[in-house]
């Protein structure tokens, strides 16, 4: 698979979605008549502002498949919980056989993770994360992986609140201020 540049493009309600194709594969049916042949894409939208989703669209051409994932992208949109340009405290995410880990960075990071990980990162505007994949290496499954972590972030303030702490107790150690302690 050859990697593809992030197209930026104009949504029906008028806004900027950066679409990224992130795998295409052959699949096959096997039928009565021997195997019928069609491809699955996998498409991850995102604004670039906290908000981003996976599609899995399939289909005998290859651009209908990619039409139908990014359609199906753009519905399972889900708010992405950000401090600046990184995730507010460290997350698992599980699917299938992968595991994808992501704890914030302070800036100027940039992000650290490869193939499906890195696209629905920078689609959902995270620019300073680092990132470790665990487990099955499968692009589908380490994608929703990333995209499970993503949702299960929690807003600072709400984690004080949780944890019955003051709010800038539980913000990355780089975002507390000037005051150190030892």
């Amino acid at each position: 698979m050859g990697r593809r540049e992030p197209r930026l493009r104009r949504d029906d309600d008028r806004e900027e979605l950066d679409e990224r194709v992130i795998d295409i594969t052959r699949v096959a049916k096997v039928v009565k008549g021997g195997r019928r042949f069609a491809f699955r894409a996998v498409v991850v939208v995102g604004d670039n502002r906290g908000r981003v989703g996976i599609g899995v669209g399939k289909a005998r051409g290859v651009p209908d498949s990619i039409r139908k994932a990014s359609e199906r992208a753009r519905r399972n949109m889900a708010p992405v919980s950000l401090i600046d340009t990184t995730i507010p405290h460290s997350i698992t995410g599980k699917r299938g056989g992968a595991v994808v880990l992501l704890k914030p960075a302070s800036p100027g990071t940039g992000v650290i993770a490869g193939g499906g990980v890195r696209a629905v990162l920078e689609a959902a505007g995270i620019r300073d994360i680092l990132t470790k994949s665990q487990g099955s290496a499968n692009t589908l499954n380490v994608a929703h992986a990333t995209f499970e972590a993503l949702k299960k972030l929690r807003d600072p303030e709400e984690l004080a609140r949780m944890r019955g702490k003051d709010g800038a107790e539980v913000v990355p150690f780089w975002k507390r201020g000037s005051r150190r302690n030892g």
